[in-house]
């Protein structure tokens, strides 16, 4: 069988603690085991996981189920990329060395697929409002002070580190409003006039996806309330969710500013 989808996913936050945790992961992993046979290219586009610390000897084992389906995927042929998120960014070597994803700290990617121009981004840091949360990231995102946090035992570095994702997660509703939806657009429809053919983002938990002049932004939204996901096929892309005998989504146009 000839594979040559392109796969989508960002925001399942896995490892939050929330009642559905275990529905969520087993749901995933379907998803994961699914388009095994389908498959040339995952991009996970952030916040995979709900926090990322990597000790030099200890990966959270809660984390192990998926892992084991993204090298299961990996050895099948699948190419996978992995952009950081805002919850995710300190990545280090065993992603890549383990199991063969190529990471991408930057969050961002520009990448030539099925003839289409795509340039991908978690998302966080793109509006022109978040000049102080690219300081913060900045920081956060320095090499210096993810050694110095890793000093921290991890019985007290994990722990510490979920206290500062359930603050970003309270976030959520936040970017979900319209307002803030239409800032992301009008981000994309910029990228989109600068030459790429497909943008596409994750970050703000709501899945659409907008046409501009023949060109598309999509949001693959998340896996905590619509298990969305999009899939690049023959250079088009569209928007599913995953469990669900609906259409795809409907592709609407950019709003007039």
């Amino acid at each position: 069988m000839t594979k040559e989808a392109a796969y989508f996913i960002s925001d399942a936050h896995l490892g939050a603690t929330a009642p559905d945790a275990e529905e969520r992961e087993a749901r995933l992993i379907d998803f994961l085991e699914n388009i095994t046979d389908k498959a040339s290219h995952l991009f996970i586009m952030g916040d995979l996981f709900d926090f990322w610390i990597e000790y030099t000897h200890a990966i959270r084992p809660d984390y192990f189920y998926v892992l084991y389906e993204l090298r299961r995927l990996k050895k099948k042929g699948v190419e996978i990329h992995y952009l950081a998120g805002n919850h995710d960014f300190a990545l280090g070597a065993f992603l890549s060395e383990k199991l063969g994803v190529a990471v991408h700290p930057s969050g961002c990617l520009n990448v030539r697929l099925q003839g289409k121009t795509l340039f991908l981004s978690h998302g966080d840091g793109l509006m022109p409002s978040d000049r102080g949360y690219r300081v913060l990231k900045k920081i956060l995102r320095n090499p210096l002070c993810q050694r110095i946090y890793k000093l921290l035992h991890p019985d007290w570095g994990i722990p510490l580190a979920e206290g500062f994702s359930r603050t970003s997660r309270d976030q959520i509703n936040f970017r979900s409003r319209e307002s803030e939806r239409s800032a992301y657009r009008q981000v994309a429809e910029n990228m989109l006039k600068a030459g790429s053919d497909i943008v596409v983002f994750g970050h703000t938990h709501y899945p659409e996806i907008r046409s501009w002049n023949g060109k598309i932004y999509c949001n693959t939204g998340d896996w905590i309330q619509h298990f969305t996901y999009a899939v690049l096929e023959n250079g088009e892309i569209r928007l599913e969710k995953y469990g669900s005998d609906d259409p795809p989504f409907d592709v609407l146009p950019f709003p007039a500013y």
